[in-house]
């Protein structure tokens, strides 16, 4: 990891922080505002440390936008939990066969990017 892209984590950590300390929920209830604040702290170094040892340039570059994204998302929708893909179920596949496959290597690529580490830790 160069020491720019270096940089550039660390202060994603610590604005991931930031906005922990400052977070209001959005019903404005005690108690909710300070489990949001807990997951996002969680959330934050979970994903952090399970990346640390990573050393692909282009793994680094996706791991860093996934969390951009993720940032710009709670905060425009006042949410710190990811946003779920609503995709219906395989309804139109066979149990089985080419249909399927396809269908299951779309998904994954429609997949957001700020659910492929959500979907790893679940």
């Amino acid at each position: 990891m160069t020491p720019a892209t270096r940089q550039e984590v660390l202060g994603l950590y610590r604005k991931v922080l930031r906005i922990a300390r400052t977070w209001q929920s959005a019903s404005g209830q005690t108690e909710e505002t300070m489990r949001e604040k807990e997951y996002i702290r969680n959330e934050a170094r979970t994903l952090f440390r399970k990346n640390r040892n990573v050393t692909d340039p282009k793994l680094i570059k996706q791991c860093i936008e996934e969390c951009e994204a993720r940032i710009e998302i709670g905060l425009h929708y006042n949410i710190p939990y990811p946003r779920p893909i609503h995709l219906p179920p395989m309804g139109l596949a066979h149990r089985q066969g080419r249909t399927l496959r396809h269908q299951e290597k779309l998904r994954k690529i429609s997949k957001p990017i700020y659910l492929k580490s959500h979907d790893e830790l679940s």
